[in-house]
């Protein structure tokens, strides 16, 4: 995905670093994400959601919060407050560029974050979190033993997933205040709730906390077996897919219009992981996956190329054996194809080929009050499908009913 990657001026005029994930193709929405608590925008959770989303048409904008990544400032002098400034700061950034966000995604604190800061944004259409705590003073939990001396001293150094911040006094009397019940309850916008039940940093009750603080529309989805920062590949990709998918609810993703001379548009595949073989596959709005079996290195979470193949001859046998029929009143209720496919020698498919060509069977199951005559010519129609005569031109195809 091609990425941009400037920087913007946050709450307090320091410049943030930022990553503008883009779209392969036409650029239908953009979408807003906030990381965890003193993590960055580079987190293998963030990359993956950006990823899934840019694939489908959304561009998006990762930033690191002040005094944390590549931005400028003191990490000591932020608090909650500064956090949810930020990002109107990053929304007024992307407004600027012509880019208003329609979707806010938050990771833990940046999770509360976005629930803050949503109100706030006039365009937002969808809100999603992570692992979100229900109240932002739920992190002092990291730092327990240090209170007494950021209480005493007003400044204490605290070591966060192996690294040293200076936690202020300011920071704690901010998240005491930040409550998050009345934003929650006055957000104009979807909610979509992901949590994972064993969260040992921030457990699943704030997630009910925020679901039932919340008015339709909303969803609560559960991440099983999944970490507090999702650091399992696969359980971030499965986050990143249903953010995907539940976000084309309620975000309005117009079809892209296609070239001129192509009626379809064009059907564009991107690579979503190097290490695999893992394909997004978008044609329009439509986004689907391609994979190959573990066996094979993939990861199986979509069909083989082949499976598309087979696929798409399947679906056009049924379209146009449906068609043919509601042409002619007769009483079809249902139709199914099952493919199959495999390499097979030319000659013992009945063609003069002495190589192996491959061979595609397709199995008919027709549904109604048929006669014969009818379902012999529901037979011959199927060999019609404008799928079948491009293959047929060079593979054989054997069709019969079940």
């Amino acid at each position: 995905m091609p990425t941009k990657r400037f920087t913007f001026p946050g709450q307090d005029g320091q410049q943030l670093a930022a990553r503008l994930d883009l779209p392969e193709g036409p650029h239908l929405a953009t979408a807003l994400f906030a990381h965890c608590f003193t993590c960055s925008k580079d987190i293998p959770a963030a990359r993956r959601i950006a990823a899934r989303l840019s694939s489908m048409g959304i561009a998006v904008l990762r930033f690191d919060f002040t005094g944390l990544g590549h931005s400028e400032g003191e990490f000591e002098n932020t608090n909650f407050t500064t956090n949810v400034q930020d990002l109107v700061a990053a929304s007024a950034e992307l407004a600027r560029r012509g880019m208003c966000p329609s979707l806010l995604v938050g990771h833990s604190l940046g999770g509360a974050a976005v629930l803050k800061a949503a109100p706030e944004m006039k365009n937002i259409k969808a809100v999603v979190t992570l692992g979100a705590p229900f109240d932002p003073e739920h992190v002092t939990k990291n730092f327990t033993d240090a209170l007494p001396q950021i209480i005493r001293d007003g400044v204490a150094e605290v070591s966060l997933g192996g690294r040293p911040f200076r936690i202020s006094k300011d920071f704690l009397q901010d998240i005491a205040k930040g409550k998050l019940t009345p934003a929650i309850a006055s957000l104009n916008a979807a909610l979509l709730v992901l949590h994972a039940p064993r969260d040992a940093t921030v457990s699943i009750d704030n997630a009910s906390e925020i679901f039932l603080a919340a008015k339709h529309p909303k969803s609560f989805i559960t991440l099983d077996g999944a970490d507090h920062l999702l650091s399992r590949a696969e359980d971030a990709e499965y986050a990143a897919d249903v953010i995907a998918t539940w976000a084309k609810r309620y975000i309005d993703l117009p079809s892209p219009a296609p070239p001129i001379g192509t009626p379809e548009g064009v059907l564009r595949v991107s690579e979503a992981d190097p290490n695999g073989f893992l394909q997004d596959v978008q044609s329009g709005p439509h986004h689907l996956l391609a994979d190959e079996p573990a066996a094979y290195g993939g990861t199986n979470k979509g069909l083989t190329p082949y499976g598309f193949l087979s696929a798409g001859l399947g679906a056009c046998t049924s379209m146009t054996i449906r068609m043919y029929a509601r042409r002619k009143g007769w009483p079809l209720t249902s139709v199914s194809v099952d493919v199959t496919h495999d390499k097979v020698h030319g000659q013992d498919a009945g063609t003069e080929t002495k190589s192996k060509i491959d061979s595609f069977v397709l199995t008919i199951t027709l549904q109604g009050d048929l006669d014969d005559s009818q379902r012999a010519r529901l037979l011959e129609i199927a060999d019609r499908c404008p799928v079948h005569q491009s293959l047929e031109r060079s593979n054989h195809i054997e069709t019969k009913l079940a």
